[in-house]
């Protein structure tokens, strides 16, 4: 009888080995779905690092500029997203790919006209998709309303800022260019009007703890903030809510205070020089029709959590955000100034002092933001608001999503922009989801 097996106990064994192999099949598929898993964040996000892979895909990897190209993947959604809760191993934000599978419904107002609001919706159908510059494209034909984002059907449309640019608009193109905005800079800030106590110096994964005892600037001309560039930036950043999952909205004071900011920097001649050349490469046709988007994907509102519309770029990266007890974006000299003066910012120490002798100048920095921290950030420093909303925006429209790599007074200085994957205006325009100075 020891030796003998039942026949039912050998079929549960076998039973047994097939689940097995098949659950292992299963894992190993989830873990590593292609070739290339090695060199993307398909399904790694938030891992712990690995050397034997090429590239990473958690937060560190930003300190150590070793991201996988498709870290973006991993950034940008809250765990308490609906959107978000298929994924046991990360928060990572769906990427545009997974529209393309949706119904024709959910890209229409046909039969949707009214509707509430549903964040899962590709675009929407009801009275304050305009004021969100989230409508469907189809919005005013169907439902008979306004939608302040829509744009002519032209060829500039699907050109600016869709990822078509890269062959048309060569890496000296943009040397060229951002070399000229740099010397048209002139309300920038001279070396007599900013004095800065930059004190202890760390490396990228150094302590996040409180190294300076004083603040880093020591001094700064405030006639700078009279200019009319500055003084209209200035009164956007009491137009936000920093916590992310809080609902944002414009009132028309607000809205007033956008177009008052984008009209007092077209005045300018660097903000000009940029029309120029984009209009030269047939981006944009009618200096009406940049500025308009240059709103549109700014100011957008959009979803970064769970909230209906809790963000923008503009948010993002000039008046700070806070999410998941931690400080995000938050790339200005101005605000950071401000906040210091008032004594809600507590600088830390920095990583990273450009090679700039005069301004603008680059620098990487942590610091805590009345509560919460910000482990690694950068800025330009002693540059007009209208300077860094142009490089910006020249890297996002011509390499949304990827490294650009400008040229400002002979030195190099790579521009990071990611493009906001889980909705879009007009026909398909990306807003910003983030741009900052790479150190």
């Amino acid at each position: 009888m020891t030796g003998h097996i039942s026949s039912s106990t050998m079929k549960n064994f076998l039973l047994f080995l097939v689940l097995s192999v098949v659950s292992v099949s299963i894992l190993a598929f989830e873990t590593c779905p292609s070739d290339s898993c090695e060199d993307s964040c398909k399904n790694r996000c938030g891992d712990k690092p690995n050397k034997s892979y090429s590239c990473q895909c958690n937060e560190p990897c930003e300190k150590f500029e070793d991201c996988c190209h498709d870290y973006h993947l991993c950034l940008y959604a809250d765990p308490s997203s609906e959107k978000s809760t298929h994924s046991s191993k990360s928060d990572a934000e769906p990427s545009s790919e997974t529209f393309t599978h949706s119904s024709k419904s959910e890209n229409s107002c046909q039969g949707r006209c009214g509707e509430k609001f549903n964040k899962k919706n590709h675009c929407h159908c009801n009275k304050k998709c305009g004021k969100f510059n989230n409508c469907c494209s189809d919005y005013s034909t169907l439902c008979g309303g306004a939608s302040s984002n829509s744009h002519s059907n032209d060829a500039s449309e699907t050109y600016c800022h869709s990822g078509k640019s890269d062959g048309d608009i060569s890496n000296e193109e943009i040397n060229t260019i951002s070399e000229k905005l740099y010397k048209l800079d002139i309300n920038k800030a001279a070396e007599s009007d900013i004095i800065l106590n930059k004190q202890e110096m760390v490396e990228k994964n150094g302590p996040k703890q409180d190294l300076c005892e004083k603040p880093l600037y020591k001094y700064v001309n405030e006639k700078l903030f009279s200019r009319p560039t500055y003084a209209a930036y200035i009164c956007l950043l009491d137009n936000y809510d920093r916590k992310t999952g809080t609902d944002e909205s414009y009132s028309e004071a607000e809205i007033k205070e956008q177009d008052h900011f984008l009209h007092e920097i077209m005045k300018t001649e660097l903000m000009k020089e940029l029309y120029n050349f984009f209009h030269q490469k047939g981006i944009y046709q009618t200096e009406k029709e940049f500025v308009k988007d240059l709103q549109n994907m700014w100011f957008g509102l959009y979803t970064r959590s769970s909230g209906e519309a809790d963000s923008s770029g503009f948010e993002h990266v000039f008046v700070g955000e806070v999410k998941k007890g931690k400080v995000s974006g938050f790339h200005s000299w101005i605000r950071f100034y401000l906040l210091e003066k008032k004594g809600l910012v507590d600088y830390y120490s920095h990583n990273f002092d450009g090679p700039w002798t005069s301004y603008p100048d680059v620098l990487g920095k942590q610091f805590h933001w009345d509560g919460f921290m910000k482990e690694v950030g950068s800025q330009f420093i002693g540059s007009s608001p209208e300077f860094d909303f142009a490089v910006y925006s020249l890297c996002f429209i011509t390499r949304p999503g990827r490294i650009c790599k400008v040229s400002l007074g002979g030195h190099s200085l790579s521009i990071q922009t990611y493009t906001w994957t889980q909705t879009s205006y007009g026909n398909g325009k990306k807003f910003i989801a983030t741009a900052y100075p790479v150190c």
